[in-house]
């Protein structure tokens, strides 16, 4: 019966009738030798469920459950808020939640000194008796004599505050009394030689631009008092019209090797040379330059007119310029001069100081602004600041001189 169950079932699922062949066959011939085996029934195990939910009872808490069996808390329905009317709402005044206090324990304080038991006073008191004692024992041994001398205590004063005294500063005075204060002080000072009398003018110029750079040269009417020693680059006629007019060293290219191989040893004061001779001292300009020797033709020192060019520095031809700090230092005569002479020879350099003024220093007068600070002193005494309508008197002065 089996046999004609699978026949049947198998005929259905495959409807050709030839594929059927093999297996009526096999069916047949089984069926006729031995029964088919027992089919066995095949049973799995049942998947476990888990527990219906239940309440939870407080004789059987939900911790002792596996985590996996746990059931989330359950949000508790909360009551809805009370709608209240328009009308209502003007006398509504519900109490908010309420607030429980909160307490802290209290902090034990620390005990304070009085409070605290008096342990081992008596030995503090003890030990600070004896270190008191130590010490004015050693005091005594510091004033006790030695070797019969006894020692004298040191006293040490008290720091105090020493007031600054500041120097008062000097008024400026009249040209005529300050060449008499110079005079005064070099005769008290005597010294091994004859001291010069100095100009050192402070300018309102700045050194750093090139537009206010303040040089120049000046003949001065009574000469400089000492003897100047003139050297002259030169070759030809106007070497010999330089030996002429008093020139102490003439040369031309063997006087520049001799300058560069004399190792900084010069045998002169001031330096002229033809115009075809400049480029040629370009060998010793670094000798020549840092001296303030080095030939130039704004300072008349670069002429064809050699002869009146070696007379004017013999004569007393003073050349100044300013320096970093815009101040002119010039040799304007000895103290051996006279007062007059001496003044002549300031009223010069005055002029010839606002004949160098440049062009580019606006918002000035003549003096004012221009000229801030004038003053003279001998080569070793002090210094004597000297008025501005002093040195413009004697400035006019020498130019009424001059044009007469």
């Amino acid at each position: 019966m089996a046999h004609l169950r699978l026949l049947l079932s198998h005929s259905r699922c495959h409807p050709h009738p030839h594929r059927l062949l093999p297996l009526f066959r096999f069916c047949s011939s089984n069926s006729s030798t031995s029964p088919p085996p027992p089919i066995k029934p095949v049973s799995y195990a049942p998947k476990p469920q888990p527990p219906p939910a239940e309440a939870p009872s407080s004789e059987a808490p939900t911790d002792s459950l596996p985590r996996r069996f746990q059931q989330p808390p359950q949000p508790q329905p909360q009551n809805p808020p009370r709608q209240f009317t328009r009308q209502e709402m003007r006398f509504a005044n519900e109490p908010g939640p309420a607030i429980a206090p909160v307490s802290y324990p209290s902090r034990a304080a620390a005990p304070l000194p009085e409070d605290r038991p008096a342990d081992g006073a008596g030995a503090k008191e003890e030990d600070l008796r004896g270190e008191g004692e130590r010490i004015e024992k050693e005091a005594q041994w510091g004033r006790m004599p030695v070797f019969g001398l006894q020692v004298e205590e040191e006293t040490v004063p008290h720091p105090t505050l020493i007031p600054v005294v500041k120097r008062p500063q000097k008024v400026a005075i009249d040209l005529v009394d300050a060449l008499r204060e110079i005079k005064a002080s070099a005769n008290e000072k005597k010294r091994n030689f004859t001291e010069t009398v100095e100009a050192h003018v402070m300018l309102g110029v700045d050194p750093r631009r090139g537009d206010q750079m303040v040089r120049g040269a000046i003949t001065l009417p009574h000469g400089t008092g000492k003897t100047v020693r003139v050297a002259v680059f030169a070759e030809g006629p106007a070497a010999e019209e330089a030996r002429a007019a008093g020139a102490d060293v003439v040369g031309g290219d063997e006087l520049i090797e001799e300058i560069r191989k004399g190792g900084g040893k010069l045998s002169f004061d001031k330096c002229i040379a033809t115009p075809m001779y400049m480029p040629r001292l370009s060998k010793v300009a670094r000798i020549l330059g840092p001296r303030g020797l080095m030939p130039n033709p704004k300072l008349g020192s670069v002429t064809n007119d050699v002869s009146g060019a070696v007379k004017a520095a013999k004569s007393g031809r003073v050349d100044f310029k300013i320096d970093k700090t815009a101040i002119v230092h010039v040799g304007l005569g000895k103290v051996n001069f006279s007062e007059e002479s001496l003044r002549e020879n300031i009223g010069a350099f005055v002029n010839a100081l606002l004949l160098a003024k440049p062009v580019g220093l606006k918002k000035t007068s003549k003096y004012v602004g221009y000229v801030k600070k004038f003053t003279l002193s001998s080569t070793m005494g002090p210094g004597f600041s000297v008025t501005i309508p002093s040195l413009s008197a004697a400035a006019d002065n020498y130019t009424k001189v001059q044009v007469n």
